[in-house]
């Protein structure tokens, strides 16, 4: 049984569009996408390759990409952490890997990961503005506004 059909088995309720066969892509709530991760990664022995965010209007979509080696498949499991609390539960609890990986999407979009050990600074300057994500698009818009009237 792949891993997909594994997921899809162990999580019956979640929606699953295959690209191909070698992509796919869950779709699920905050709780039952960190429940995903974890089982894939721990019991399926996934590789959590990495973790991206991207600022959309209702909030910071989470796009977990895990690696399935041996199938040659990539899975991303996408979730929202919606506005305007941007909170998610961290799942570096469970996969020490995510660890800095979700300290810089806090720090560059805003999102609070529950439960995380160590949301310190990583990237930005001791001295950057609290409040300020340079990923975020409201963060372009005054930064763009800024050079205007600077002009």
């Amino acid at each position: 049984m792949s891993v997909l059909e594994q997921i899809k088995k162990q999580f019956s309720r979640i929606a699953v569009t295959e690209k191909n066969d070698r992509r796919a892509y869950i779709n699920a709530d905050n709780d039952t996408a960190k429940a995903i991760v974890v089982y894939a990664v721990n019991e399926l022995r996934l590789r959590l390759s990495t973790i991206s965010g991207v600022d959309t209007r209702p909030g910071v979509e989470l796009l977990y990409h895990l690696a399935a080696d041996r199938e040659a498949r990539v899975i991303t499991v996408r979730t929202l952490a919606a506005k305007p609390d941007l909170e998610i539960n961290s799942v570096t609890p469970e996969i020490p890997a995510a660890e800095w990986v979700e300290r810089e999407i806090a720090e560059m979009l805003g999102v609070k990961f529950t439960g995380h050990p160590n949301l310190t600074t990583l990237l930005l300057s001791d001295d950057w503005p609290a409040g300020v994500y340079p990923l975020r698009k409201q963060s372009f818009e005054s930064r763009q506004e800024l050079k205007e009237t600077e002009n």
